[in-house]
């Protein structure tokens, strides 16, 4: 079969030699990552090469057609090279199981491609991509999807916006606090649930403690201290995990600890219960024995009903005794057990003590489907909108090589209903960069406020240059000092680790020079010290150089972002996040706001247009924002494609 033949001959000669000699690099093998190498191979691409980090789930089986059960434990990208060959013999594929954010894939090794495909799940990741691709001067096509919507969009040095040329917003969080002492959503307690498995069976996590929080901003300077002091409660333990060792993990005295003696602990902090519902502490025999569950118990012995409906409480103890034993001996052949949502035992864990926890707290107990759902970020994902989102990637690929850029303008699925008459919208031009990007403006920089006194060298590393501002590897240099501050050689600046940024010498005012060789990315940061003025502001912030930038742009839409959702909805989340102390919060994306697409800041939420210039099929002016994150996964999210 000749190569050539196989290219579309719709297009040009010149396009369609491109097509046969260019180098493409897919990053991601989900959903979408299978439906573009398949049009790759399909559409006569020949040397293509993929990278994926992850290994091929039960899950992934009902989208990822280059999967089968045979090859379920076996890794992605290699399984998709063997299968995408049966489509066309010719292909020269190169697979990696690996992540794309190490340093073995730096800007040389982009510079091998002429286009790079992205299908990823991650916004590190994404910044990661959209870093390199800028660097190395690729042409980088974004895609995702979420249920019946998507998006498509390039992102070309000198052309286009960049990935992070718009502000993301945050992810749903709730204070740690919350999650410890004072749940009141379904939510609260599946990830305290997570946390305790964790605690019990996995790598702790000081930040994923589950016990009582006597830090707790609501609570009187010495409430937790007079908690102490009670007798009757045990709540002071060197560790959760030696202890449930030592008492070598007996179900009814683990029960006892976390559902009744910590639930007495809580109830001793009068403060918290003022306003709200005290939660029932609830002892083992109790819950075994628990009056009202026989009917349900009954209806317990169909699998289908088990798993759509929430257990009764002698249910939830039963496998809570069940669970906490199979994984006690899974635990025996290993250092620590990692949490999955397809690990039978681990949900089954999570479920029980997620729905007790909701009985304790007055809360709706929900099923293990729900449980599931929420606490393996699971939304709606339709194959068929994959296969439309790589299509246009496709299409816009092929622009790409003709270098017809101007033609690649940002386009999104939308689910047809009637007040929206089509189900693809595209805009009119590209979208141009943001002058204030601390990205792909040719002198980034960005202003960081923080409380020099308080924040180490360590906490500025890991929670500002990696965590927020994207990094990988970063130098820090203290300008007029000529100080190295933070290096990425390995123990060169481990002393500066525990001091704080004012003993290192930076001050109000001072200026960081900032690179990441990883990324081939340099930054200016200009320090403010900044104290917050109570326990519920930010630690820190980190804003553009200028103010933020909003694009205007010609649009037809509907007032929602092209997740459907209303800017209401986005706004309520930022209420609750202005709320909040980013010090203590636990990140979390419920099962309806699962997010983190490809394009999720860019150009997703739009105004309504006048009704009456909408009949008249006048053009409309809209502002653009960024809209929240969503996660494309049918059954659940693990590496899919997602949607901004």
């Amino acid at each position: 079969m000749d190569t050539l033949s196989a290219v579309p001959c719709v297009l040009s000669k010149a396009v369609r030699e491109a097509i046969v000699n260019c180098k493409v690099l897919v990053v991601g093998a989900g959903g979408i990552g299978c439906e573009i190498l398949k049009n790759l191979a399909l559409s006569g691409f020949k040397n293509i090469e993929i990278i994926d980090l992850d290994t091929i789930d039960v899950s992934n089986l009902n989208r990822q057609f280059l999967f089968r059960k045979e090859h379920v434990g076996l890794p992605k990208a290699e399984v998709a090279r063997n299968t995408v060959l049966n489509y066309n013999p010719l292909l020269n594929v190169k697979a990696y199981h690996d992540s794309i954010t190490t340093s073995d894939y730096g800007v040389n090794f982009y510079k091998n491609f002429d286009l790079v495909l992205n299908a990823l799940d991650n916004r590190t990741a994404r910044n990661h991509v959209n870093r390199m691709c800028l660097a190395a001067d690729v042409p980088l096509i974004e895609s995702g999807t979420s249920g019946y919507t998507g998006q498509v969009e390039l992102i070309k040095k000198g052309y286009t916006q960049c990935y992070e040329c718009q502000p993301k917003p945050p992810q749903k969080s709730f204070p740690g606090c919350t999650i410890r002492n004072t749940p009141s959503e379904p939510v609260h307690c599946i990830v305290w649930a997570k946390h305790l498995f964790n605690q019990l069976f996995g790598e702790a996590d000081p930040d994923q403690d589950v016990s009582p929080d006597t830090a707790d901003p609501e609570l009187a300077a010495d409430a937790g201290k007079l908690a102490l002091i009670d007798d009757g409660v045990d709540v002071h333990r060197k560790s959760t995990y030696l202890w449930a060792k030592e008492i070598d993990y007996n179900a009814e005295k683990l029960f006892n600890k976390f559902f009744q003696d910590d639930i007495k602990y809580l109830l001793s902090m009068e403060n918290l219960w003022k306003k709200r519902k005290p939660p029932k502490p609830l002892a083992w025999a109790e819950a075994a024995s628990h009056e009202g569950d026989i009917e349900q118990e009954n209806s317990e012995d169909n699998p289908k009903t088990e798993e759509m409906q929430a257990w009764s409480l002698s249910k939830c103890s039963k496998v809570f005794a069940s669970s906490v034993s199979k994984l006690k001996e899974e635990l025996s052949h290993k250092s620590f057990l990692v949490w999955d949502k397809d690990h039978k035992e681990g949900m089954d864990f999570v479920t029980a003590c997620a729905n007790i926890r909701a009985h304790i707290f007055s809360i709706a107990q929900k099923s293990r489907f729900e449980v599931k759902s929420i606490a393996g970020n699971i939304i709606p994902a339709i194959a068929t909108t994959n296969a439309i989102a790589a299509g246009l990637s496709i299409l816009h690929a092929f622009k790409v090589l003709g270098k017809e850029y101007e033609k690649c303008t940002p386009t999104y699925i939308r689910q047809k209903s009637s007040s929206a008459k089509t189900l693809l919208m595209a805009e009119s031009t590209l979208i141009k960069a943001n002058p204030n990007c601390y990205v792909c403006t040719e002198k980034p920089s960005v202003n960081v406020s923080v409380n020099v006194t308080q924040m180490t060298v360590k906490e500025f590393e890991t929670e500002i240059l990696k965590k927020t501002l994207n990094m990988i590897a970063p130098d820090a240099l203290l300008e007029g000092k000529n100080v190295v501050v933070i290096s990425s050689e390995e123990g060169e600046t481990d002393i500066n680790n525990d001091k704080t940024l004012q003993e290192i010498g930076i001050r109000d005012g001072s200026i960081l020079k900032v690179d990441d060789f990883v990324q081939n990315y340099e930054l200016t940061i200009y320090i403010t010290n900044y104290v917050p003025s109570d326990i519920t502001q930010p630690q820190f912030k980190v804003d553009a150089k200028s103010e933020i930038y909003k694009p205007i742009q010609e649009v037809n839409g509907d007032e929602s972002d092209i997740n459907g959702k209303s800017k209401m909805d986005s706004n309520e989340t930022d209420d609750k996040m202005a709320t909040s102390s980013e010090d203590d919060l636990i990140e979390v994306i419920e099962a309806q706001d699962a997010v983190d697409d490809p394009q999720e800041g860019s150009s997703a939420k739009r105004k309504k247009s006048n009704v009456a210039e909408e009949q008249r099929g006048s053009t409309k002016r809209r502002k653009l924002d960024s809209s929240e994150e969503q996660d494309d996964d049918l059954i659940m999210l693990d590496d899919d494609d997602i949607l901004y």
